[in-house]
């Protein structure tokens, strides 16, 4: 070696490159700025020779071997840097060219990253992970076109990957791969100042390879990490991430777009169908156990299946259970590892894409199931990420729920924040999703939420309120609200929280829309309870139009009432077959005439028999059977109904929209009440029975006096029914009744709903 050469050496930060501890490796790899020219590192573990090779005039330039573990290093001459290669040659002959990632550098923008360190870069998926570019120029005039594909590079451009990893702690990060042998020492990224960011451009990286972060928490210690925003990751049980375009898809759903960003959510019907997409519907792949088998269909092959179903069964949108990357089938998708990848269970990115394209073309919404309340410990995703407590607490105390051995994000941290915000907004933008459901909010908002004394930390006030996930969750309205595209944030939070769909200018956590857990657990122990002995719960049956108006809800018979031993929602209901099959008629009929928009798990608006299995198909074949058959005309029809009537939906949210007419009648278990239209044109008289008595002369109070005609009947014979009902048109009589001074008298049906037309007389 030359002297000038040896003289120019930064031997320690070369030894650091060798035990691959250098945080920094751009000081020393690809061209640095000397007297006379560019000295020029670079380091090919196991090369035997090197040379330097200028893309302009093709001139060669021999590398000198400065360390026996593969540092090579030459001067370049010449003021201005050109673009170069390297010819590298190994011990067993094979010589291949090859560019110099560290010839791209800081394609970072400052701004980007001071935004992010802030908490506030709500686009900084579009920075971080993995992202396909073109690069013209090289060193500091080096220009990057974004989300590039490899067709659509020039000639004078590089094509390959850029990586980027928040990691502030970590003493070295590599991108490893197939594409350099999972070997960290070849490819370790560069720190990014103070940001703790790391950040890598890989050229000939492609769309399609594999990917993960090898992370060197200390001296001693290196794990393999999945990129928290990567956008595609191998299907389980393998979890490496997968370089994926995730722009140029040519989406077709404008009008929907269009039509969603001027509705009014308040005014319109919404019958949403929960769906797990994995048993929604299997391939029968197995003719002994068709239904229970591994083989998914695909995201493009189940959309016209399910988008047909759901047409034909007359429901407003469909919510998916998770479909964030989760390692295992049997979490449903609530134990994510991949916040920004779409599982690869069921197909790619682009499938996806196609899937929520296919929905909006067919007029069906689809709202996505989120979970920012925790998130697994498994090792290769966030838990301990750079060998600290990075996403999570370090305390277990505010780190973990110990009841599902999970951890709980840090919420005051900004880069956390921006994490998490900038997924929900990430969902809308990339996949047109048209509302985010978020899962376990509860859970986020208490301190001590299934937690024993001792295993909580108070907040600054001494009151177990978690300040910082409400501002989370405050912060996150404003933003999503800020589209004005018509996509609707809505919470799963099962206790009384106040306002949660309240405004957050007046304090409010900011959500359009929140289930209501608390009829759910009511109605459901109602219905479960034997006729006999419902008058003795009546109340569990009304106390909810005590608290309706309180916050905007949604009505809610969802997959966790079908799960873990809770049996099927027919096999909740009492009595015999026949009797099974009315009181759900009943049941679904009250909740489709009580106020909130609807949500039913997928099986149960045809009675499915056994409680639903994650690891079957649904059981089609239970259709071949009468009553389940009936049930699912009854639910298709009772979607219709309700999206006819104005003054089933759009009144939900006002007093003037319900009345009560008759509330205390316990001992017949029959309740009446008057639903109205936002306008006051259409007023609707709903009768109740939860026994299966039939009362063929019922007097019953109505408002006012007119003309009363049955339009439903859930005891019709065509829906199962006994086929009793009112065909005649009632006339009012001027007979007081029920604290009313008009009445009439009809034949109630046994174990039903009827739902009466109102017409005042003139």
């Amino acid at each position: 070696m030359n002297k000038r050469l040896y003289d120019m050496m930064d031997w320690a930060g070369i030894e650091a490159l060798v035990y691959s501890e250098e945080a920094q490796p751009d000081r020393l790899l690809g061209p640095s700025r000397v007297r006379g020219g560019h000295l020029v590192h670079a380091f090919y573990p196991d090369a035997k020779a090197m040379v330097l090779k200028t893309k302009t005039g093709g001139k060669e330039y021999k590398m000198e071997q400065v360390d026996d573990a593969g540092v090579f290093a030459v001067m370049l001459p010449g003021k201005k840097l050109v673009p170069y290669t390297y010819l590298v040659s190994y011990e067993d002959g094979s010589k291949v060219e090859m560019e110099d990632c560290y010839l791209y550098t800081d394609l970072l923008a400052a701004n980007d990253l001071k935004r992010f360190e802030a908490g506030i870069h709500y686009s900084v998926y579009n920075y971080l992970g993995a992202h396909t570019m073109a690069v013209s120029g090289c060193g500091d005039e080096a220009e990057a076109v974004w989300d590039a594909r490899e067709e659509e590079a020039g000639e004078d451009q590089v094509f390959g990957t850029h990586f980027a990893v928040w990691a502030p702690n970590a003493m070295r990060v590599s991108v490893v791969g197939d594409f350099n042998f999972w070997d960290g020492r070849r490819h370790p990224m560069c720190r990014m100042g103070d940001s703790g960011v790391f950040s890598l451009f890989i050229p000939g990286v492609k769309p399609g390879d594999i990917y993960k972060y090898e992370i060197k928490e200390n001296y001693q210690k290196l794990v393999l990490k999945t990129d928290p925003y990567g956008f595609a990751c191998e299907q389980r049980p393998n979890n490496a991430s997968v370089v994926c375009n995730t722009v140029g898809y040519q989406w077709k759903d404008s009008k929907w777009l269009a039509r969603r960003k001027k509705l009014d959510m308040e005014k319109e019907p919404m019958s949403i169908y929960e769906v797990h997409l994995g048993s929604w519907m299997k391939k029968d792949t197995q003719e002994e156990h068709p239904a229970c088998q591994e083989e998914f269909y695909n995201y493009r092959e189940i959309a016209p299946k399910l988008a047909e179903y759901v047409k034909d069964m007359n429901y407003t949108h469909i919510e998916l259970l998770p479909v964030m990357e989760h390692p295992l089938d049997e979490s449903w998708g609530y134990q994510v590892t991949g916040y920004y990848a779409v599982t690869s269970r069921y197909g790619t990115p682009e499938d996806f894409m196609y899937f929520m394209d296919y929905m909006h073309q067919k007029n069906i919404g689809v709202f996505l199931d989120w979970v920012p309340a925790h998130f697994p410990k498994d090792e290769n995703g966030l838990a301990r990420f750079d060998g600290t407590c990075l996403y999570e607490h370090l305390d277990p105390r505010q780190g973990e729920h110990p009841h599902w051995g999970t951890l709980i994000y840090n919420y005051g941290r900004p880069q956390v924040r921006n994490f998490l915000i900038a997924n929900a907004l990430f969902w809308v933008e990339r996949y047109h999703a048209d509302g985010i459901r978020m899962d376990a909010v509860a859970s986020m908002l208490y301190l001590d939420y299934g937690k024993q004394d001792g295993e909580w930390i108070p907040n600054m006030y001494g009151g177990n309120e978690n300040l910082d996930a409400v501002d989370l969750l405050q912060q996150l309205s404003k933003e999503f609200h800020k589209r004005k595209d018509g996509a609707l944030l809505i919470a799963e939070e099962s206790t009384a929280w106040p306002m949660v769909t309240g405004p957050v200018e007046k304090k409010g956590l900011g959500f359009d829309l929140k289930w209501n857990m608390g009829w759910m657990n009511d109605f459901v122990t109602y219905m479960q309870t034997d006729p006999l002995f419902r008058k003795g719960r009546h109340g569990m049956l009304t106390f909810s139009m005590i608290y309706a108006y309180s916050e905007r809800f949604v009505l809610v018979l969802s997959h966790d009432e079908v799960v873990h031993g809770k049996g099927s929602m027919l096999t909740k209901m009492p009595g015999d077959v026949e009797q099974k099959f009315a009181n759900l008629r009943t049941a679904y009929g009250f909740m489709m005439v009580h106020p909130g928009r609807k949500l039913l798990f997928m099986g149960q608006e045809f009675g499915q028999q056994s409680e639903w299995n994650e690891k079957c198909s649904l059981p089609w074949e239970e259709l071949q059977q009468t009553n389940h058959l009936r049930l699912q005309s009854y639910v298709k029809e009772l979607n219709a109904f309700y999206q006819k009537h104005p003054a089933l939906y759009d009144n939900d949210y006002e007093e003037e929209g319900f009345a009560w007419l008759s509330s205390m009648d316990a001992d017949h278990s029959i309740i009446t009440f008057l639903r109205t239209s936002r306008d006051g044109s259409e007023k609707l008289l709903v009768v109740c029975n939860f026994t299966p008595v039939l009362y063929e002369n019922f007097k019953v109070g109505v408002p006012f006096a007119g003309k009363y005609k049955e339009i439903f009947n859930s005891d019709s014979e065509a829906f199962g029914g006994s086929g009793h009902g009112n065909r005649r048109l009632k006339n009012s009589k001027p007979i007081p009744w029920d604290g009313q001074e008009n009445s009439i008298s009809i034949e109630v049906v046994p174990l039903g709903i009827s739902i009466f037309q109102c017409r005042e007389a003139k």
